[in-house]
């Protein structure tokens, strides 16, 4: 019995480790397995109890905790780290440097620009009015700009846009857009006037 599976189609670069127990290029509904090409760049590691499913387009140095789900069609950089029992779910774009920490739930079509940091716990949301008849076609995912960083077990609402170097404070509820280098806490968020993202004041 094989340790891991690897589906046909899979292109994995040079120096990439895959663990025990992990499958990659899983036939997204509706497609046979091999009909979409699966790539993951050079010097990933890929650890034990991951699932990637087929027609990922996946950077250098990739690395996954353990129990990692990424459904398919996804766009992922170089140098993203997703922790481990996180989910990754279609259409999602991760640009370079991004870090996403464990348990962490990344719905479809959610935008998250280079180096964008997301803390244990975090919920993103895409769907405004989940019983709607025509959910699926509204779904919209919130966007991190560069550099954004979000707390701890925070929850982003649809479609909600975080600004350049932002900072959502652990726990926050964001309801609406955050600027550019705001600090946002409590439920709903709220800007801290004052407060900078790197944790020094505002007159320092």
């Amino acid at each position: 019995m094989e340790s891991r599976r690897v589906y046909p189609n899979v292109d994995l670069g040079a120096g990439t480790v895959l663990d025990e127990l992990v499958v990659v290029g899983v036939p997204p509904m509706g497609k046979a397995a091999g009909d979409v090409a699966t790539r993951i760049g050079a010097n990933g590691l890929v650890r034990s109890g991951t699932v990637i499913y087929a027609g990922n387009v996946i950077g250098d140095d990739f690395c996954t905790g353990h129990g990692v789900l990424i459904r398919e069609f996804n766009e992922i950089g170089d140098r993203v780290s997703v922790g481990s029992h996180t989910i990754v779910e279609h259409h999602v774009r991760l640009a370079d440097g991004v870090r996403i920490h464990g348990n962490a739930f990344i719905p479809e079509y959610l935008v998250l620009e280079a180096g964008a940091w997301v803390g244990p716990g975090v919920v993103f949301t895409n769907a405004r009015y989940p019983t709607a008849p025509d959910v699926k076609e509204n779904l919209r995912g919130p966007q991190l700009r560069a550099g954004a960083r979000i707390g701890a077990n925070a929850t982003l609402l649809p479609g909600v846009v975080i600004g350049k170097g932002a900072l959502v404070g652990a726990g926050a509820v964001v309801v609406r857009d955050v600027p550019s280098g705001a600090v946002v806490v409590g439920n709903p968020a709220r800007i801290i006037e004052g407060a900078r993202p790197d944790g020094t004041p505002a007159s320092g």
